[in-house]
């Protein structure tokens, strides 16, 4: 997969986003499922203000993808 252009700018994407996560006391597992299960619901929006509520700092994370403790990263 990042034997190209587009496979190395993917990978750098989802590592960011599981960085992000875990510094901000979110599974990353957890989190990344709930965004693409939030991002399907949100599939024909021409309107991208819940965008704000998927980030990983966001109030409205479930708590399901908050860590419990320092040793889930």
């Amino acid at each position: 997969m990042i034997d190209t252009i587009n496979g190395a700018k993917a990978s750098a994407l989802v590592y960011s986003i599981v960085e992000t996560a875990k510094e901000n006391g979110v599974n990353p597992f957890r989190y990344l499922e709930f965004l693409l299960t939030e991002m399907m619901e949100h599939e024909e929006d021409t309107d991208y203000c819940f965008i704000d509520d998927l980030l990983p700092w966001s109030g409205s994370i479930p708590d399901i993808c908050k860590m419990k403790n320092k040793k889930e990263h």
